[in-house]
């Protein structure tokens, strides 16, 4: 496998994108290959979050085996660029922004962009995204998603918000292709107390509720 590029089989294996926004560098770096041990292979990390392109650079040195490392909160074209530069293998945004879209896609980085309403998830899809990031679903939950995939079956949806241990399995009911995931997989109280295998198992729990895998 090129080391450089997305892997989707390592997604499909575990259709679960892991959000670090907001840790501190140390906090991520140990928590890295506690990650991969679980089971859990793809992880974006936020370009809001303190030291963002220096932890994507050390992802990609460290745990690029068996891993794919993006970056995420790519709301410019510097965003981008600066994304990129660190060796992110791909790009998901909160929002649409139609230069970042076109530059992924010249450069063959898939990008989950951000969209909400049917409109939009239709346009980036259009665009020429592999799948769409639903966000936010923390109020409208899985039945948004079952309402989106009525008459836009063809297209792949990630929804971001809302999903939990609780609610992750309802949202693959209703027809998601993966789920993004952040402050409730990574487990703020286990950080804090920094008790890895704590955490490592709290990872296994929401690999072990995905439909059709048996971790």
């Amino acid at each position: 496998m090129n080391q450089h590029a997305f892997s989707w089989n390592l997604f499909a294996r575990a259709p679960i994108v892991g959000i670090v926004r907001n840790l501190s560098v140390a906090d991520v770096r140990q928590i890295l290959p506690v990650y991969r041990d679980a089971g859990l292979t793809t992880i974006e990390i936020t370009m809001n979050t303190p030291g963002a392109e220096d932890l994507i650079r050390y992802a990609r040195m460290h745990v690029a085996d068996g891993m794919n490392i993006g970056a995420g909160t790519v709301c410019t074209p510097d965003d981008l660029e600066r994304a990129l530069a660190a060796g992110a293998q791909f790009i998901v945004t909160p929002i649409i922004d139609e230069k970042v879209i076109h530059t992924c896609l010249q450069r063959n980085v898939p990008i989950f962009p951000g969209a909400f309403t049917p409109s939009e998830v239709f346009k980036v899809w259009s665009l020429g995204a592999p799948m769409v990031k639903v966000f936010p679903t923390t109020t409208l939950g899985p039945d948004y998603i079952r309402d989106l995939k009525g008459p836009l079956n063809q297209i792949r949806l990630l929804p971001t918000g809302g999903v939990s241990l609780d609610t992750m399995a309802h949202f693959f009911k209703a027809g998601a292709d993966g789920v993004g995931v952040g402050s409730h997989l990574f487990d703020r109280n286990l950080i804090r107390a920094k008790d890895w295998t704590g955490l490592y198992a709290h990872f296994r729990d929401f690999l072990s509720r995905l439909p059709n895998l048996n971790p």
